[in-house]
């Protein structure tokens, strides 16, 4: 019982500035027991609450033999835990495997900072597959590029020193928003036409009757990029207008978002051409070609 009181006092007196932390000392089946309440595992860790009890503890010659949790706790804080005792260097939370899963499954940003919610993502396009390839990632780079006009926008947006800029401001935004999600439709169904085109091909192989498919998945496959190709150009005109009615010192956005659209754009074309060898009708190349010359006008 002494014991108890002690260390409980030790965690209420001498907590070297850890709040939200109440100890009470209580004698449990012989031990002396160190209970408190534990509000705010953000700035205080449990960790480094129980490394305290240890060391104060030791001072009295005992060592702690267990711990318990009553009640529910955040995953972040056994994560913090695990990641004070084992000293990980470098640790991050997305190298957990459930947070990595959940990043997947859920296309969002999970604990682990911005890389999680990309990650999934760029390690797709890395992996030793043909799909998704270049014409993907072209979409998701304009879609960037029309998220950064887009923030710009949004912010200036209602802001006293660009009233006068309300209906172009609004106007920016609600065109960059349905862009944003046109690219992103896009980079799926880039991915599919391309398998589409892989399938036809090895159909006509076996039954050459399907050539035909060969000519239509094509022709799909390469109207997605260029579609992309022109929503693009149209998304970096818009960023690029966004500069003399919005706040000067986001310029530098504008110009990666103007950026990330040309790239988009020039990825969109680059996928558009590839796919032009392979295709017979004259009227369909005829026209593909003149919306590419007016593109790169």
């Amino acid at each position: 019982m002494d014991i108890a009181k002690k260390i409980g006092k030790a965690v209420r007196f001498s907590n070297g500035g850890f709040r939200y932390v109440k100890g009470m000392g209580v004698p449990v089946r012989g031990l002396a027991q160190v209970s408190m309440n534990l509000t705010d595992t953000d700035q205080t860790p449990i960790a480094r609450v129980f490394e305290f009890v240890k060391r104060e503890a030791a001072r009295h010659g005992v060592m702690p033999v267990s711990s318990e949790i009553v009640g529910l706790i955040p995953k972040k804080a056994l994560e913090d835990a695990a990641e004070w005792f084992l000293q990980v260097e470098n640790f991050d939370s997305s190298l957990i495997l459930e947070n990595r899963l959940a990043a997947v499954m859920s296309g969002k940003m999970v604990v682990g900072g911005l890389r999680a919610g990309v990650e999934p993502f760029i390690e797709q396009l890395a992996a030793p597959t043909a799909a998704p390839g270049g014409g993907s990632a072209s979409a998701a780079t304009a879609a960037m590029g029309a998220a950064l006009g887009g923030m710009v926008a949004g912010m200036s947006r209602g802001k006293k020193a660009y009233l006068q800029y309300e209906r172009q401001l609004s106007d920016a935004l609600a065109r960059l928003a349905e862009l944003r999600e046109e690219f992103k439709a896009s980079i799926d169904a880039d991915a599919e036409s391309f398998n589409e085109v892989m399938a036809a091909f090895k159909k006509a192989k076996e039954h050459p009757e399907a050539q035909t498919e060969v000519e239509a998945s094509t022709k799909k496959a390469t109207l997605i990029p260029l579609v992309v190709a022109e929503r693009a150009k149209e998304a970096q005109q818009i960023i690029e207008s966004l500069r003399p009615i919005t706040n000067p010192r986001m310029a530098s956005d504008l110009t990666v978002g103007a950026s990330l659209a040309r790239a988009g754009m020039e990825g969109a074309l680059a996928n558009v051409e590839i796919n032009l060898g392979d295709l017979k009708d004259a009227e369909f190349l005829a026209d593909v070609r003149k919306r590419v010359e007016g593109l790169r006008s």
